[in-house]
C-alpha cells in the first residue's frame, strides 16, 4: 500500500504541499473530542511524513504512527516531531504493547485495501489496539461519486529551488470490484543538473458505499456513529469524493 510512496517518498511534501493539514486535524480533533482526554494518545495508520501528526502534536496530543514505507517513515523521524513516534509496520498485522484512546487513518489509506480480506484483518487489529468505547475515524472515496463524477485525468505542476515535478495522474475504473486504478508518471528534474527522473506507479483505489462500511464495522466489532463529507460536514452525496466515517469500538 504506502509501499507505493517508496520511489518518491523525499518528493512527497512538495508534491503535496497544497495540502491543508492544519484545516484537517482541526477537524479531526472536533469531531473526536467527547472520546478523547486531554494529552490523549493517537494511533495514525498510514502516517505518511508526518505533516497531520505534527499538528495533532502541537495540539498537546501523543501519536504513534505505524507505515509500511521505511523512506516515509525516515523522512518523518527527520522532522524531529515532539511526542510523534513513526513506526515501520503492515496495518493490517502490527503489534504494539499499548492500547489507545483514538485511531486514525486519514488521505484515504483504507482505500488502498483493496481486497476483504486485509479489511478485515485491519479492522481487527485497530479494534485490538483500542480501549474501551475506543474510536476509529478514517476517510474513503465514496462509491456514489466515483460512479457519479468519473475519475479525470489530472497534471500537477510543482517546484522548489532545487528541483522541478510534473506529475500525471490517469485513471481506470475497474467497476465489479469497486477499484481505481491511478496511474501516475512523474516527471522530476534537477535544477542544477537538468537530469531528469521519470517515476511511474500504479495506485489501486478502493471505494465505498455507506451500507458496505456498516457491514464491515458489524463484522469486526465497531458501529457507525458518523457518516458524513469531509471537511464540510455535508450529508454524503453523488458529488461527495471524500467522506468521514467515525467508528466506536462495541
Amino acid at each position: 500500500m504506502m509501499a507505493n510512496f517508496q520511489n518518491y517518498s523525499n518528493y512527497y511534501d512538495l508534491l503535496y504541499k497544497d495540502k491543508n493539514y492544519k484545516e484537517e486535524t482541526d477537524y479531526v480533533i472536533k469531531k473526536i473530542k467527547k472520546w478523547i482526554p486531554e494529552n490523549g494518545q493517537i494511533l495514525e495508520l498510514g502516517s505518511g511524513s508526518g505533516s497531520h501528526a505534527f499538528h495533532f502534536c502541537e495540539a498537546g496530543f501523543e501519536v504513534t504512527g505505524i507505515d509500511r514505507s521505511p523512506d516515509m517513515v525516515n523522512v518523518s523521524k527527520a522532522k524531529k516531531i515532539k511526542g510523534f513516534t513513526p513506526i515501520v509496520g503492515n496495518i493490517t498485522s502490527f503489534k504494539l504493547p499499548q492500547k489507545f484512546d483514538v485511531a486514525l487513518s486519514l488521505f484515504h489509506v483504507v482505500s488502498y485495501l483493496t481486497d476483504n480480506e486485509s479489511l478485515i484483518k485491519c479492522f481487527k487489529t485497530i479494534h485490538n489496539h483500542l480501549k474501551t468505547n475506543g474510536v476509529f475515524l478514517f476517510d474513503i472515496w465514496y462509491s456514489p461519486a466515483v460512479y457519479h463524477q468519473k475519475p479525470e485525468t489530472r497534471i500537477k505542476r510543482l517546484e522548489n529551488d532545487k528541483i522541478e515535478i510534473i506529475r500525471l495522474a490517469e485513471s481506470k475504473t475497474e467497476s465489479n470490484k469497486n477499484i481505481v486504478a491511478v496511474n501516475f508518471e512523474v516527471l522530476i528534474k534537477d535544477k542544477a543538473t537538468h537530469i531528469t527522473e521519470t517515476i511511474t506507479e500504479e495506485h489501486l483505489m478502493r471505494h465505498f458505499s455507506i451500507p458496505e462500511i456498516d457491514i464491515l464495522a458489524r463484522f469486526t466489532g465497531f458501529e457507525v456513529i458518523l457518516a458524513e463529507e469531509f471537511l464540510t460536514e455535508n450529508n454524503p452525496s453523488p458529488d461527495t469524493w471524500g467522506v468521514s466515517i467515525l467508528l466506536k469500538k462495541i
